[in-house]
């Protein structure tokens, strides 16, 4: 499979109703190949983030360019084949509960299938020992043939990752993909994901709650708060003081000075909080 896309998002703003900020002003380069945790408060743009890279939402004002297209410029038919080259994997997997688990994987492989293949597995799944090496990545495979309604919102969780898995994007958007998860099993999941990732050369862009996780498996972390990145640094040039600011309570006052703000010699700089008008 060919390495992974690169993505640059442009001094993006997002507005979801009324007039504050989902996105606000952001600026965010992603190299082929590289992964990235992205974390935050509730509310601090994520999700949005992530739908605006996977050219589910469109940024107004600002861009977005995904393998040096601009999506939003493309015809429908060059949009979907873009399409076809990334997952947007969501928090909550959409899985029909009378659906069975090989099939709720292979949904992953529909892209790539002409409709006769789509429409033929639904009989026959004709992957399904893809779907089961994907499901054993999570330790899933004894639930290949089970009715995704007798699974635990957990499971659920797993097999939305192996359906990541088994789409083979060269572009992985994966939101919050360890909240129904034990930390045994999360750091497990999390693990086989960006080692699959790796492995594939993917770019894998994921938003987590789990700081300590984000830190322990990524070599870049992008701080979001109110639609802004408040940093975007490596796990080691991440202090404790950092995280703090992050999720402060809005009403706390913040009486830090610009120290963590101010980009040294070879680091990225940072973003301030931008105000929306």
């Amino acid at each position: 499979m060919p390495g992974g896309l690169s993505i640059s998002v442009q001094r993006a703003f997002v507005r979801h109703g009324g007039a504050r900020c989902a996105l606000c002003d952001l600026t965010l380069d992603v190299a082929p190949g590289e992964q990235i945790a992205l974390i935050g408060p509730s509310g601090a743009g994520k999700t949005t983030l992530l739908a605006v890279m996977g050219a589910a939402q469109r940024p107004e004002p600002g861009s977005v360019s995904i393998d040096g297209h601009d999506p939003w410029a493309l015809s429908t038919a060059a949009l979907r084949r873009l399409r076809r080259r990334l997952f947007i994997g969501p928090q909550a997997p959409p899985l029909p509960p009378r659906q069975r688990v090989v099939h709720a994987v292979l949904a992953g492989r529909v892209p790539q299938w002409s409709l006769g293949k789509a429409l033929g597995s639904l009989v026959h799944p004709g992957e399904a020992r893809l779907a089961r090496d994907a499901l054993s990545t999570f330790s899933l495979e004894h639930k290949l043939w089970s009715h995704v309604d007798r699974l635990s919102g957990g499971e659920r969780q797993r097999v939305g990752l192996a359906r990541a898995l088994v789409a083979q994007a060269e572009l992985l958007l994966i939101d919050e993909p360890l909240s129904a998860l034990d930390p045994a099993l999360g750091r497990q999941a999390l693990r086989a994901l960006i080692d699959a990732a790796r492995e594939s050369g993917a770019t894998l862009v994921c938003s987590l709650h789990h700081v300590e996780f984000a830190l322990e498996n990524f070599g870049r972390i992008v701080g979001l708060r109110d639609g802004s990145a408040l940093f975007d640094r490596a796990p080691a040039q991440i202090s404790a003081s950092d995280i703090e600011r992050l999720y402060r309570d809005r009403d706390q006052p913040d009486g830090s000075q610009d120290a963590g703000d101010t980009a040294g010699p070879g680091e990225r700089r940072e973003a301030r909080p931008a105000r929306c008008f």
